[in-house]
């Protein structure tokens, strides 16, 4: 008998540990894989506040877009459209500053300037200047439809069909107010409505990136909101996401929130307010920047209803680290926020910050790609960001990429794969996202 019950209990061990090495071997892409010891990133401008107050409460649970103005209303927790082909908790940063003599009267963007390093002595060991398009242009990278107009009706529609592939559902579209633009480039403002009609022929919906600008305060922001929605909220691709309370509202990424302090949003943002958008026609999701740890409790104390994290260069910063994502999401569910965690293919700026090498992330064939959207995945967000679609000075797109050789240039590229390569990595992930996702609810 005692025999009989040692084979057993071998038997149920042996078996035990074929169970445990079967798991273990199907946990591939693990987060940490390749990418434990990556280079930390600069310093960032810290943020003070401590005050706490009131905002709505969001939902863990699914994703909607417009509710009014003759657009459709779903509201589904794998948030796919109707044939499973395209995800709306995916959303991809896109850019619209770039420009060609064609359709611009010259390159905007392509020709970057080489940014100097703050630091004179690290300065001048590096190359100065701006680039030379078409053959040199301010990216490590060559795109398939060349230096581009973002005007360019063509290369629009190409850019929704390639993002449709990809499956990504919500173009998160970088917005300045109208006449406004970032220091190297030109207003874009009126693309808007062009982007918009074209991603709903897509069946894709378009969010907005605030982007920081000289003068922006908490009155600005307000007169932005106001403008977005007045202009583009009855529009089809307009996106909005569902709230635990079953309101439809729209989501906005404010980029560099940190630059002002919680104070003046919360004079926005909360329901105590001044000026507050809550409960108005204006009320949204806003969704905050976090670098560094301390942002945490300042996005809190501004009445923001989230936070992202942007920077695909893991280690980068606190918030770009993969390390911490899983604290981080542990906060804002303690807080009843959104975590929004950003998901990269690889980083690399030195076209335009030639001094800046040790933030470059390789891309590994894809690999680094993966291990992001598995590190994000892992922490049960309701959204995944993509960064990006086409910020070609930091080496983030997934857009098509060719090789590119000149007679002073030699261009990385996605081989051996061909250039659609993150095209169709995305969309793989964005399945199995909606599958996790599945799983989550049992």
């Amino acid at each position: 008998m005692n025999r009989l019950r040692r084979k057993a209990c071998v038997a149920l061990l042996l078996f035990t540990l074929f169970i445990f090495g079967t798991m273990m071997g199907l946990r591939t892409l693990k987060p940490t894989d390749g990418f434990s010891d990556l280079a930390p990133g600069m310093e960032l401008m810290p943020l003070v506040g401590e005050r706490m107050d009131q905002r709505p409460n969001y939902v863990v649970e699914s994703a909607g877009q417009n509710a009014g103005g003759g657009s459709d209303t779903k509201i589904v927790f794998s948030n796919s459209g109707p044939d499973h082909s395209i995800f709306y908790d995916i959303h991809i940063f896109y850019y619209l500053w770039y420009g060609s003599p064609q359709m611009d009267g010259s390159y905007i963007h392509w020709d970057h300037v080489l940014v100097p390093h703050w630091d004179p002595k690290i300065a001048a060991s590096h190359p100065k200047g701006r680039h030379n398009p078409p053959d040199d242009i301010a990216s490590s990278y060559y795109p398939e439809l060349g230096p581009y107009s973002s005007r360019d009706p063509d290369v629009i529609e190409s850019h929704m069909s390639q993002i449709e592939a990809a499956a990504a559902g919500v173009v998160v579209l970088s917005w300045y107010p109208p006449g406004v633009a970032d220091e190297h480039g030109k207003p874009s403002e009126d693309l808007v409505p062009a982007v918009m009609d074209a991603a709903h022929r897509h069946s894709i919906k378009v969010a907005f990136h605030l982007q920081p600008y000289k003068g922006r305060t908490d009155l600005s922001v307000h007169d932005n909101i106001k403008y977005i929605i007045d202009k583009y909220g009855k529009h089809g691709a307009f996106y909005r996401f569902k709230s635990s309370t079953g309101k439809v509202l729209p989501l906005f990424y404010v980029y560099d929130s940190y630059l002002m302090p919680p104070e003046a949003w919360a004079e926005l943002l909360t329901v105590r307010g001044s000026h507050s958008l809550r409960g108005t026609p204006y009320d949204g999701i806003f969704i905050a920047l976090i670098v560094e740890e301390r942002h945490k409790q300042d996005i809190q104390a501004g009445g923001f209803d989230g936070m992202y994290t942007y920077f695909a260069s893991n280690g980068f910063s606190f918030g770009s680290s993969h390390q911490n994502w899983k604290a981080i999401k542990a906060f804002c569910d303690k807080n009843n926020l959104l975590f929004v965690p950003s998901a990269g293919p690889g980083y690399m700026d030195t076209a335009v910050r030639p001094w800046n090498n040790h933030n470059t992330r390789n891309r590994v064939n894809g690999r680094y790609y993966e291990t992001s959207l598995q590190a994000a995945i892992s922490v049960r967000p309701d959204i995944i960001t993509v960064t990006s679609f086409n910020e070609w000075h930091e080496g983030t797109q997934i857009e098509r990429a060719v090789p590119k050789k000149t007679v002073a240039r030699l261009y990385l590229d996605y081989k051996p794969h061909q250039p659609d390569h993150y095209l169709e990595l995305t969309r793989k992930w964005a399945e199995h996202f909606s599958k996790e996702k599945e799983q989550w609810l049992m």
